[in-house]
Order: C-alpha cells, then sequence, then structure tokens
C-alpha cells in the first residue's frame, strides 16, 4: 500500500524558515484535513449509525489504537461522561501499552498483534459491543489483531485511518478513511492526521450520542455539574428552558443535579 502519511513534505529546509512562514505553512496544511473529512462522510454516516444501534441493546464502544492515536481515543472516550452524562464504561478508550502510554511512549507496544484482545477481554467484551481501531498509518499490528479478533467473536469493527487500501480498513467492517496527505514535518502524523482524527472521533460520538437520546434542541441536558462554569451554564439552561428567574432555576439545578431532570420536574 502506499503510505502518504509517510511521504516527504511539501515544504523543506524548515529549519531556515523564518518563524511566520512556518506558521502559516503548517495552517495552510491545517486547513485541508476539513476538506478530507468531508470526503468520508457516508463512511463516518455508517459507522455512527450501527454504533447507535448497538449501543441502543446494551453494548458499548471502545477504542483501540497506540501512541497518538491511542492517546486521542482516550481523549473522546474520557470526555462522553462528563459532556453526556453517561456511565463511564459505555465509551472506552485503550491505548497500546496501558495507560501510562497516555504520557509516555511504551516501546514495541504497538507491535503486538494479541495485547488488544487481551485487552479488550479485560473488559468482558460481547457482540453487543463496536470496537474502532485509530491508526493514522493503518498498519498498527496492535490495532490489526484487535479488530480481527472481535470480527471472529462477531462484534462490530470500525476504523479511522489516513491512508488508503490499509490492512487496518481491510479487516474493519466500518472503516473511516481520510487522506490526509503529507505532514508538514515529513511523518509527523500528529499534525494533520491527528487533527482528522479528532474531527471524526467528536463526529462519531456526538452524532452517537445524539441518537441515544443524550441532547435535547442543541443542548447538554445530562453534561456533568463538575465546576462553576459548569453550573451557571446549567442554570442558564433552565431559565432558557422554563422562564424562571436565575435563583429559583439555580436552586431547581442544585435539587436535581441535571438540567434535563430539573425541567422534567416541572412537568410532572
Amino acid at each position: 500500500m502506499e503510505r502518504t502519511t509517510e511521504k516527504d513534505s511539501h515544504y523543506n529546509n524548515l529549519e531556515q524558515m523564518p518563524v511566520l512562514q512556518i506558521l502559516e505553512s503548517i495552517n495552510r496544511e491545517d486547513q485541508t484535513v476539513p476538506l478530507a473529512v468531508a470526503k468520508a462522510l457516508p463512511q463516518i454516516e455508517a459507522l455512527s449509525i450501527i454504533t447507535a444501534a448497538r449501543m441502543k441493546e446494551g453494548g458499548r464502544l471502545f477504542y483501540i489504537g497506540a501512541g497518538t492515536s491511542g492517546r486521542l481515543g482516550v481523549v473522546d472516550a474520557s470526555e462522553c461522561p462528563p459532556t453526556f452524562g453517561v456511565p463511564f464504561d459505555w465509551v472506552v478508550g485503550i491505548i497500546a501499552g496501558g495507560d501510562g502510554a497516555i504520557r509516555k511512549a511504551v516501546e514495541f507496544a504497538e507491535d503486538d498483534t494479541e495485547q488488544a484482545w487481551l485487552d479488550l477481554k479485560a473488559f468482558d467484551i460481547t457482540e453487543n459491543d463496536v470496537v474502532v481501531g485509530i491508526a493514522a498509518s493503518g498498519t498498527t499490528p496492535y490495532v490489526i489483531g484487535g479488530l480481527k479478533a472481535a470480527n471472529e467473536h462477531d462484534i462490530v469493527t470500525g476504523c479511522i485511518v489516513c491512508n488508503t487500501g490499509s490492512p487496518v480498513a481491510a479487516v474493519a467492517k466500518y472503516p473511516v478513511e481520510v487522506v490526509t496527505g503529507p505532514e508538514f514535518l515529513t511523518g509527523s502524523t500528529r499534525m494533520k492526521a491527528g487533527t482528522a482524527q479528532k474531527l471524526v472521533l467528536n463526529m462519531l460520538s456526538t452524532s452517537v450520542m445524539i441518537q441515544l437520546g443524550r441532547v435535547k434542541g442543541n443542548k447538554m441536558v445530562d453534561m456533568a455539574l463538575t465546576n462553576n462554569k459548569l453550573v451557571d451554564r446549567g442554570t442558564r439552561m433552565v431559565m432558557a428552558e422554563t422562564g424562571l428567574d436565575e435563583q429559583t432555576a439555580a436552586d431547581l439545578l442544585a435539587k436535581y443535579g441535571s438540567v434535563r431532570k430539573a425541567v422534567d420536574s416541572l412537568g410532572k
């Protein structure tokens, strides 16, 4: 396969560039990423729909990846409970090498073809679940092994890759391929490829949660009230939905613990 993510940068002699030129060049490359994501919307739609369907049946969404890709999965998974008020085990991010690899690279962890399935089994994975492999190159053995094993157990598999014709996409039942091309810094897939993966993860988890009824109108009515900013936001949301004054809305929110429950309480 041709790995465009590994191709030489369109720019050279980076160390001789003025800083502004470096920044302008990176920005120019970054602007191509949403256009690449747009081409993959039908693939993202298919993965989102099947994921929501499985989760409505009691399934969970698992992300598996190594390095930057793994970290992005962990980030997206960790943001779902506070954003949508869902249990912490609904969306799970697994990174090759374990949680320690979030901060410090674990040598050769991504090359182990057996470990991803062992990591998934630790969560008692079932056929109701969905496993999405994240790999910029589309060649990560950890991800390939995990998806193959999931397929063998009749589990829905998807992926987010940034090359075409990759082994990861070949094994995933619902592949998402976002071709971002050469990086500004040759091979540094934390840049455009990482940005593309982050955008797709945002779209996937948000669209799934909307399908699961975790959003009302355009508001995060089930968000966790974990700081003063979110309490203030929640209070304004209750005020907008009910017409209550600020103090009454704040008191109602404090009593029920979520915007949805506070608003619904008035309808009973």
